[in-house]
């Protein structure tokens, strides 16, 4: 893959690890970090395997899955660039609980609990932007737990288009085209639902000349009526 320096350090530098970082801080924490790259279909790390490392995508999109006691496979999350991946292993190491797998060519680097122990001994002080990041990712999870219990099915569709809009949106003649790459089974297992109420959900919106649904993608022409709609 084509290897962008400067991108792919502003890429790091948004994460929720490093974004509150000096810029010498975020040098010294990058240089031990190491570069890995996943051609699409291939797994990061598979569930129940020991985790020791966590990943920042610079590049690309990481699918978050979990396998169900019938042998189903469940979407949790779709990451995107600055997204950390795999980050409570370097703060309690054990099994993975989740799989992680590439749907198309994705560049992360890697962060081992080694690595990360060794850097902490020499710069202590960076240890609250650790812990802010992890809170970071708490608030994230409490928040979508919340929705999951007090919002209803077209409220979490209409969330999760306005999300993946922030995280893979792009500007076209005043409109976004969010090209998300799910099927409609992954975006319904994304907001807990099933396919069928999603799908209703998605041709009301359409109906209303909010949103087109395309395969893999959706583009939102009424964003502030989404978010309405979401709250």
């Amino acid at each position: 893959m084509a290897h962008d320096p400067t991108q792919e350090e502003a890429a790091l530098r948004s994460s929720l690890l490093l974004a509150d970082m000096d810029a010498e801080t975020a040098h010294s924490l990058i240089s031990v970090m190491t570069r890995c790259e996943y051609e699409r279909g291939e797994v990061m790390f598979f569930e129940g395997a020991q985790g020791e490392a966590l990943y920042i995508i610079v590049r690309g999109k990481v699918k978050i899955a979990r396998t169900a006691r019938d042998g189903r496979e469940n979407l949790l999350s779709l990451l995107g660039v600055g997204d950390l991946v795999g980050e409570l292993s370097v703060f309690d190491p054990g099994p993975r609980v989740s799989r992680a797998h590439v749907p198309e060519d994705t560049v992360v680097y890697e962060l081992t609990k080694e690595k990360l122990d060794a850097w902490l001994d020499e710069h202590m002080e960076a240890s609250r932007y650790l812990l802010k990041a992890l809170a970071k990712r708490i608030r994230r999870t409490s928040m979508t737990m919340a929705d999951l219990v007090f919002t209803d099915v077209p409220g979490r569709v209409a969330k999760a288009i306005i999300d993946l809009g922030h995280r893979f949106g792009v500007a076209d003649r005043g409109h976004t085209i969010v090209r998300h790459g799910l099927t409609q089974e992954e975006l319904a297992q994304l907001v807990g639902a099933s396919r069928e109420t999603v799908n209703k959900a998605l041709a009301d919106f359409a109906g209303r000349g909010w949103i087109d649904v395309h395969m893999g993608s959706v583009v939102v022409y009424e964003p502030d009526r989404l978010r309405a709609r979401a709250r």
